[in-house]
């Protein structure tokens, strides 16, 4: 590990500049972008079940025992008004999420040429051969294709991290795509790589030219590249940590392992978040393609913290040393007060 570890820190570290390159840095509000409200579908099921041949005034106020001897009555349990209408607005909104974001990955992918559009058609899951050279060109998959920190970094390092913007691009959209094909009604919470990326790949494109001209505009251009990248970071966040609360008894985990906001933190600490991502999505992608487990040398020996399958606070990880590096592995804990989490 002594001989490995200048170039692999030096490897992670320009992932790590990368990373916080897309955050740029600025700081927004905490952005809360999860919809988890429940579905209508069970209620109507079981309304419309129910074998009610009439309505007895006493259903309003007396006990189920109160209705055995009436005849032509089945008690059934009175439904709020409010609630419904809370569970209505809930799914109104899903929908109005769902239609923005369909919307915007069909609106970019329309400005992306046909060549590359048909190069990153998505794929049924096992496409692509298993080797390493296979998975970094590979386009696509649902299921997503398993992408470990050591493979991400074999990537980003030889192509001046030009691959990492293709990693970003191919998880939203297997990420958008399984959403499609799995969700009962066909709805998603995420605009995929073409509405994720390419907005913020424009926005750059159009905006770092007139910042040099020193045009005000370029600079709004900019920043608003910025926050919808970051945006789209923190709504990544969410989406993962679902996907491993499906899968937690595999995982072996028994809470999400990410905190959404961390993609809000100053550099490098975003990044503690961002690698932790890139390993437990590629470990649930594997678990649901039943692909063999293979230890990741730089998630799981050289930075531990990033293969921590539980969900620490920064306190917890600033004072806990042996989470950091393969060198700080047996370093005691720091004592100080102001480290500690509240009771």
């Amino acid at each position: 590990f002594s001989r490995m570890a200048t170039p692999l820190t030096s490897a992670l570290f320009s992932l790590l500049c990368f990373h916080s390159a897309c955050s740029f840095s600025v700081s927004y509000p905490t952005i809360n972008s999860r919809c988890n409200s429940p579905n209508l579908h069970g209620l109507c099921s079981t309304l419309t079940k129910a074998k009610v041949k009439s309505v007895h005034p006493r259903l309003l106020r007396a006990s189920p025992e109160d209705h055995d001897d009436d005849e032509g009555v089945t008690a059934t349990s009175a439904v709020e008004p409010s609630s419904i209408e809370e569970k209505n607005s809930d799914m109104s909104q899903e929908k109005i999420i769902s239609d923005f974001c369909i919307g915007t990955n069909t609106f970019w992918r329309k400005l992306v040429i046909e060549p590359v559009r048909k190069y990153v058609e998505i794929r049924p899951g096992g496409t692509a051969p298993s080797d390493a050279l296979s998975k970094l060109t590979a386009p696509p998959e649902v299921p997503g294709i398993p992408r470990p920190v050591w493979l991400t970094i074999l990537g980003s390092v030889p192509t001046a991290l030009g691959w990492y913007g293709y990693y970003k691009f191919s998880v939203e959209e297997e990420l958008y795509q399984y959403e499609l094909q799995n969700d009962k009604d066909g709805k998603v919470t995420g605009c995929g790589g073409y509405g994720t990326l390419f907005p913020f790949v424009y926005a750059v494109i159009i905006g770092f030219p007139l910042t040099l001209l020193e045009i005000p505009l370029g600079e709004t251009i900019l920043q608003a590249a910025g926050f919808w990248i970051l945006l789209g970071q923190v709504n990544l966040y969410r989406r993962v940590n679902e996907l491993c609360e499906e899968a937690k008894d595999e995982l072996e985990i028994t809470e999400p392992p990410l905190y959404e906001w961390w993609a809000l933190l100053p550099p490098p600490l975003d990044v503690v978040v961002g690698l932790r991502q890139v390993h437990f999505l590629s470990e649930y992608w594997r678990i649901k393609r039943s692909e063999p487990y293979d230890r990741d040398i730089i998630a799981e020996e050289l930075f531990p913290f990033i293969s921590t399958k539980q969900r620490f606070t920064l306190k917890e990880f600033f004072r806990t040393p042996r989470m950091w590096f393969w060198f700080t592995k047996d370093w005691e804990d720091f004592e100080f007060d102001f480290l500690k989490d509240p009771a």
